[in-house]
């Protein structure tokens, strides 16, 4: 079971503090903010909203039954300040007033967010409330919103997003599976913690892939493009972007001719998708080899939707002909390695930035980030504020990590104009014989078996 204990704790203190509150909650679908409403509700007095998708009469009317209902008011409310003078608190203590979804019910007009604004200033109920508008549209959260709030933006306590969960949760969530398996795991659905709640932690990787996305009856098996038209509309140029981006066409111009769209249509959905976490503009860590720096490279950043474009939206006539199982191990399983090397290397950009945290790194990094070199890549950049440096690469698919890929590394910190302090070489697999004798000589470089992790 999936728990968000941080997020937890946070609402927890908000709640004891003596002042009312207002609360902006919001994470995407498959966030669970449900799960973690309902957690943090028990044993308190609260009263829950889920909004519809109608129009402001028809809201306030299902707002006011709900009231009516709830407190035994006879006469149903014209007015949302109406709905929350209806308000008590069965014991006295904070009254927990949650707006679920709140996106089909604050519009433009204000009125029911001046209204939340006017329970939270004691104009409408005497007693404590804490004040809860949540959302699963991280666009409407992060955008429209505020425009919304305008110059009451003080009346906003706190924000809180409920991120994608990292690496280091994903191994608390499945204590039984290898680290390999985590890793596979975070490549293939990510940190979406729904999709953790209901992987299979006691079955293989093949197995959870063709039950729950290759299956027609599994959860995941429409859920990228779901996910898409959530947010967007004209989901085939959508998908024609994400399915060319997948297929390895990067770069805008790569785009403009594989698609046919021209560069201002693709250029506007790009800025779409990048709103609500699907894709971004991969950007290389700054050093003074520019010249040789990869630009204007875009990346599907959600994993799920990046593995299904990768795997399955290529293949959809064979997914409807083919068993799971010979699905996965034609189309699925001889790629899977490589799919996953940007997934491992993300895995150890993460345990860098823990031990950083930790104070386990001869310097004190300040940024972390990756070198897009026009021919090679450094994996892990880690800087200090006066510019000192650790880097690493990673070998998720490789058998054993070459000494090659040490001295490939080498030529690209040339390109990139930096030295390190430290030398990290993470490895899935075996190191070469002459990479552990080095690091013996060589204390500033150091091995890293994935087991570590």
């Amino acid at each position: 079971m999936v728990t968000r204990t941080n997020e937890l704790k946070k609402l927890e203190t908000i709640y004891q503090s003596s002042d009312n509150n207002l609360v902006l909650m919001y994470g995407r679908l498959g966030s669970m903010k449900e799960s973690l409403l309902d957690t943090f509700t028990t044993g308190k007095s609260y009263f829950y909203y889920r909004s519809r998708q109608c129009s402001e009469a028809k809201q306030l009317s299902y707002l006011s039954n709900q009231i009516c209902e709830t407190y035994d008011r006879k006469n149903p409310c014209t007015s949302y300040d109406e709905c929350f003078k209806s308000f008590k608190s069965k014991d006295g203590s904070k009254l927990i007033v949650i707006i679920d979804e709140a996106q089909f019910a604050i519009k433009k007009s204000g009125e029911l967010l001046n209204s939340l604004i006017s329970l939270k200033n004691k104009k409408l109920y005497p007693g404590k409330v804490m004040i809860i508008v949540t959302t699963s549209s991280i666009v409407w959260a992060e955008n429209t919103f505020s425009e919304y709030v305008g110059d009451k933006k003080s009346a906003v306590d706190e924000k809180i997003k409920l991120d994608n969960l990292s690496f280091l949760d994903i191994v608390r969530v499945f204590p039984k599976y290898s680290v390999a398996q985590c890793v596979s795991t975070y490549g293939i659905i990510g940190g979406v913690a729904e999709y953790l709640d209901r992987w299979d932690g006691t079955k293989s990787i093949k197995a959870n892939v063709c039950q729950h996305i290759l299956d027609s009856k599994g959860f995941l098996y429409n859920g990228a493009e779901n996910y898409i038209g959530t947010e967007l509309r004209e989901l085939s140029c959508y998908n024609t972007i994400l399915g060319s981006i997948a297929s390895g066409h990067e770069k805008l111009n790569d785009l403009y001719e594989d698609t046919g769209y021209s560069r201002a249509k693709i250029s506007v959905y790009m800025k779409n998708l990048a709103a609500f976490d699907v894709i971004d503009k991969a950007v290389s860590f700054e050093t003074g080899g520019w010249d040789n720096t990869k630009k204007g490279v875009y990346r599907i950043v959600d994993p799920y939707i990046n593995f299904w474009f990768t795997f399955i939206y290529p293949h959809l006539s064979e997914l409807i002909s083919h068993t799971p199982e010979a699905f996965y191990d034609k189309f699925i399983a001889p790629k899977l390695d490589e799919y996953l090397q940007i997934y491992f290397v993300n895995v150890c950009r993460e345990y860098l930035h823990l031990l950083n945290m930790v104070d386990q790194l001869p310097i004190k990094l300040t940024k972390i980030g990756t070198w897009i070199g026009k021919e090679n890549t450094i994996d892990v950049i880690g800087q200090s504020s006066n510019r000192e440096n650790v880097v690493g690469i990673c070998n998720w698919a490789d058998k054993t990590m070459s000494y090659d890929r040490y001295e490939e590394l080498l030529e690209s910190m040339k390109k990139a104009r930096i030295t390190a302090n430290t030398v990290f070489l993470f490895s899935a697999t075996k190191f070469d014989s002459k990479l552990v004798v080095l690091s013996k000589e060589n204390k500033s470089i150091v091995l890293v078996d994935m087991t570590e992790l």
